[in-house]
């Protein structure tokens, strides 16, 4: 009777392939850790966007068109925020363009589009 076992070949293309595997359930966990950040830091900005024009539809003042800006913290982190109220063809109506800002970049994560009527 003749031995039986493996052969180190076939060990060697096991190990090979198992390694591809393996390498390839690494990548796909990284990547799903890195879409849950990202979607959890573009969840707080959208929330920072809505707070903001929230504040100026609860403000009962008439805002005026220009542009402002400033920094509020959310969930232990500072924001920045810019709106630009504009004119609209509606008297009675301004439209805020809300944009956030991660403490790092230059691009808003979130922008917004919101509206205020005249009170």
């Amino acid at each position: 009777m003749k031995p039986r076992g493996f052969t180190l070949l076939e060990v060697l293309v096991a190990l090979a392939v198992l390694a591809v595997g393996l390498a390839a359930l690494v990548q796909a966990g990284g990547a799903g850790a890195r879409n849950a950040a990202y979607l959890k830091e573009k969840t707080l900005a959208h929330w920072v966007a809505m707070n903001k024009a929230a504040e100026y539809q609860l403000a009962g003042q008439w805002p005026g068109v220009g542009r402002r800006s400033g920094a509020v913290v959310m969930a232990g982190r500072e924001w920045r925020w810019q709106v630009e109220v504009k004119a609209t063809p509606d008297g009675d109506v301004r439209r805020l363009e809300v944009s956030v800002y991660p403490d790092r970049g230059e691009e808003p994560l979130v922008r917004r589009i919101a509206f205020v009527g005249r009170p």
